[in-house]
């Protein structure tokens, strides 16, 4: 008999009873040394794509920054030639003033259906084309009308890309939302600064024609249209998985799915403030832009003096908007910094008043920190909202409400100096405009998202 032990199966069921010693314990095979795993082709090609698209991503929202206001900034430089070139009447220049903000409400408020259709990148890449073309053709405009309608369509695409920046930046890099804000906010700065100091001189050598010094910008936008062909045809940018489509499944999304077809902003008192805030940021940036150097010009300051002012205010938005962005998503509340620029404004609007020659460049200085109000507006958009499809509308919201609040404010400045005849009045309206400002920045700067307030009113 064999000394191996055996065990007996049940007569009936066949199976080893519940007490029937354990089974025959089979010798370990040797184990074979292991073999360092080889990492796969695929893996390694998906990381170098990886790479390659966010160099390229980060490329586009630095060109498409610098692209958002030149279009805007080199008119300003030129106005008074383009205005005796088209026999343009001074109402209906005053009228061209205030296309841009109007602009920027009625387009923006179609980005979130266009981002949701056709994707993100898609739609900023229409954006840079439009731009491109707008810029490129309205010089050649034979009148008023073609003019206005070629700065519209450029206009248009400036608009579209605006909502979408905050959107790209929240999907993409939402453990890195100040920075990237900050970068695209100073590329922002930098176009609109370059714009308004470099093209009266570079008209005068490229022959004097303003419709030269006009057409020429269409060139960066013409390059900024690169990166955004190769992004757009990336399928992390398409609509199927973007969070404009309101998946809200993206990178920086909460967990719980979308929270955009359920957000009702009118009922988000951080959405309103947010509103408030930009657009009385707006109606600032946009009277220091048009009439910041004629109130140095008529308090004696030279013409081009002026516009040397005009540059160092729009300089100063280079390295701040870099850094404000950073601070702000490192804190809890952003409205100690809503209130430190406001104080800045309000002492360069007091100096304006008392001794605007004597103190000019610091008060140009003042300008500029006091303007970096709009990064704070934007980085405060990618906060408010936990989800990318939250920032999609509420940057739609918060940018075409407060481009619409901002319309007036510039046309109501040349209104009470044209009827005062002097800038008292017009100084103490601009001041005047940074109060509530500041009290709607501190109440969207309030630790809170827009899907909890809209969940607590439901």
């Amino acid at each position: 008999m064999s000394d191996e032990p055996h065990t007996s199966l049940h007569p009936r069921t066949g199976r080893i009873p519940a007490s029937a010693p354990a089974a025959l314990s089979v010798p370990a095979v040797p184990s074979v040394p292991s073999v360092p795993a080889v990492p796969s082709v695929s893996s390694a090609t998906s990381g170098s794509s990886s790479k390659w698209r966010t160099r390229l991503l980060v490329a586009g929202l630095v060109l498409a920054a610098l692209n958002l206001r030149p279009a805007i900034t080199s008119l300003g430089a030129l106005l008074e030639e383009v205005r005796d070139g088209l026999h343009m009447s001074g109402t209906l220049a005053g009228v061209l003033t205030s296309v841009p903000p109007l602009c920027f409400a009625v387009f923006g408020f179609a980005a979130p259906r266009l981002a949701r259709r056709f994707g993100p990148g898609a739609v900023v890449l229409a954006g840079m084309v439009a731009i491109t073309a707008g810029v490129a053709l309205r010089p050649f405009a034979g009148g008023t009308a073609g003019f206005l309608a070629a700065s519209a369509f450029a206009l248009m695409g400036i608009a579209v890309s605006n909502v979408l920046m905050p959107v790209i930046v929240k999907r993409h890099f939402p453990d890195r939302v100040g920075t990237m804000t900050g970068l695209y906010s100073m590329g922002l700065a930098l176009g609109t600064a370059a714009a308004a100091a470099v093209t009266v001189p570079m008209t005068q050598a490229l022959g004097g024609s303003w419709r030269t010094g006009l057409g020429v910008w269409a060139v960066l936008a013409a390059v900024a249209v690169l990166p955004w062909a190769g992004l757009a045809r990336d399928r992390s940018t398409a609509a199927s998985g973007s969070p404009a489509a309101g998946s809200g499944t993206g990178a920086g999304a909460a967990p719980g799915g979308s929270a955009a077809p359920g957000l009702r902003l009118g009922r988000s008192r951080t959405a309103w403030a947010l509103a408030c805030f930009f657009g009385l940021q707006a109606t600032g940036a946009y009277i220091t832009m048009g009439w910041m150097p004629q109130i140095f010009r008529d308090a004696g300051v030279p013409a081009g003096t002026a516009g040397l002012l005009l540059a160092v205010t729009m300089v100063m938005g280079v390295p701040l908007a870099f850094v404000i962005p950073r601070v702000a998503t490192r804190m809890s509340n952003q409205g100690p910094i809503v209130v430190a620029l406001g104080f800045c404004g309000l002492t360069a609007y007091t100096g304006l008043y008392l001794a605007p020659a004597g103190g000019a460049w610091v008060w140009a200085v003042l300008l500029g920190v006091s303007n970096c109000a709009f990064p704070l507006a934007l980085t405060m958009i990618g906060l408010r909202s936990r989800t990318g499809a939250g920032v999609v509308r509420l940057s739609a919201f918060a940018q075409s409400t407060g481009y619409l609040i901002s319309i007036p404010g510039p046309m109501l400045v040349g209104v009470v100096y044209e009827y005062s005849g002097g800038w008292g009045l017009p100084i103490g309206l601009m001041a005047a405009f940074l109060v509530p400002q500041m009290v709607m920045g501190v109440v969207a700067g309030r630790d809170r998202t827009i899907e909890d307030e809209t969940r607590m009113r439901d």
